[in-house]
């Protein structure tokens, strides 16, 4: 899922740095990890080369109660100036201002404030002032805001968030969070009713890209729960899935969900409509080629109608003989002989000769 966890990473460094999201396009291009690093870089750069003006008007609030320091945040200093000053006051000090805020416009501070500072800050808030500030950025539809805030949030207040939030955007949130490790969690409390219904919602608003990347940060059991959720739409919504996937090459995000599917399950997917479009099967070759998820995609190939099968047979026969190497010695390693056999049987004679001559292939023990 990389692709999607760099597309993320590139919509939230330019949030950071207040550009068009196209602007960084080029940064799709590099390894999500190094796209992380790259906006913990300008974290540091923007926030930590503050002027010296910000630790005056922080130091100035120290002098006077929380309540007044909070009307001159409101009035004098605004949403984005008000963040800036906050990063620089001690948490519990930020905490007691803030809870003097009219919740809109804490709710626009938070998109200006220090990344580092959420979770001191955070932990020392009134839990109904954290629900009503996270409803807000829902109703605002800051996504990317909710993203950088939710992993740091208490259960408690979790249960009370998800139930006022639509489901679009428990998904963009999902898709857009800063600490992947807490998903796990958020979804064990949405409940299965509810992560259900999310995942009907992204087949029928469109947002399977949001809903890959999800089942990619989440693990075991719930990353199987969300495949069947998904292979369970009606084909006319999860057709669209896998030609999202073909158009913007995320084969590498549903492969690992295929394999996790029941024999049914499987048959329903390879019964699509846009898995017998030749420009889809010719596509996802050079991807499995690319990713070596090969394991993932023979299991689909194995239950595809036969005229889809000649297709992938065909592309697979035009691989070059380093990367038909590759994998003949893959299938051997995980012996997936009896899944890829029967499509080399489909292939042409000149190409059958050229499989068998490989030095995998004639190496394998009989």
């Amino acid at each position: 899922m990389d692709k999607l966890r760099a597309r993320a990473e590139v919509l939230k460094t330019a949030r950071l740095l207040d550009v068009d999201p196209g602007c960084l396009a080029f940064l799709r291009e590099l390894p999500a990890d190094d796209v992380r690093r790259f906006r913990g870089d300008c974290v540091a750069a923007l926030y930590d080369r503050s002027p010296e003006m910000l630790d005056r008007i922080a130091s100035a609030t120290k002098l006077v109660p929380a309540g007044v320091a909070a009307a001159i945040s409101q009035k004098a200093l605004g949403p984005r100036l008000a963040a800036a000053v906050a990063g620089r006051l001690e948490p519990a000090r930020a905490a007691d201002i803030i809870e003097k805020l009219p919740v809109p416009f804490t709710a626009e501070s938070c998109a200006h404030l220090d990344p580092r500072r959420i979770s001191g800050i955070v932990d020392r808030l009134d839990e109904n002032l954290v629900v009503r500030i996270a409803v807000a950025l829902a109703e605002r539809e800051d996504h990317i805001t909710m993203g950088r805030f939710v992993g740091h949030l208490r259960d408690s207040a979790l249960r009370r968030i998800l139930p006022q939030v639509a489901d679009p955007v428990v998904l963009r949130t999902g898709f857009l969070i800063d600490l992947p490790e807490r998903l796990g969690q958020i979804v064990e409390l949405m409940g299965e009713e509810r992560l259900a219904a999310v995942i009907a919602t992204a087949a029928a608003d469109g947002l399977w890209p949001e809903a890959l990347a999800v089942a990619g940060m989440v693990t075991g059991a719930q990353r199987a729960r969300i495949a069947a959720l998904a292979a369970a739409q009606p084909p006319e919504l999860l057709d669209p899935l896998v030609t999202t996937v073909a158009e913007q090459e995320l084969w590498e995000s549903l492969l690992p969900l295929v394999a996790l599917l029941g024999e049914a399950e499987l048959r329903t997917v390879a019964g699509l409509p846009s898995l017998r479009d030749a420009g889809v099967l010719g596509g996802v070759v050079p991807a499995v080629v690319a990713t070596g998820l090969w394991a993932e995609f023979l299991p689909l190939v194995e239950v595809l109608p036969e005229d889809s099968r000649k297709v992938v047979a065909d592309r697979a026969a035009e691989l070059t003989d380093a990367e038909l190497d590759a994998l003949v010695r893959e299938v051997g390693r995980r012996d997936l002989w009896e899944l890829v056999l029967p499509l080399v049987e489909l292939m042409s004679d000149p190409a059958k000769v050229r499989v068998f001559a490989l030095p995998s292939f004639t190496d394998r023990p009989v």
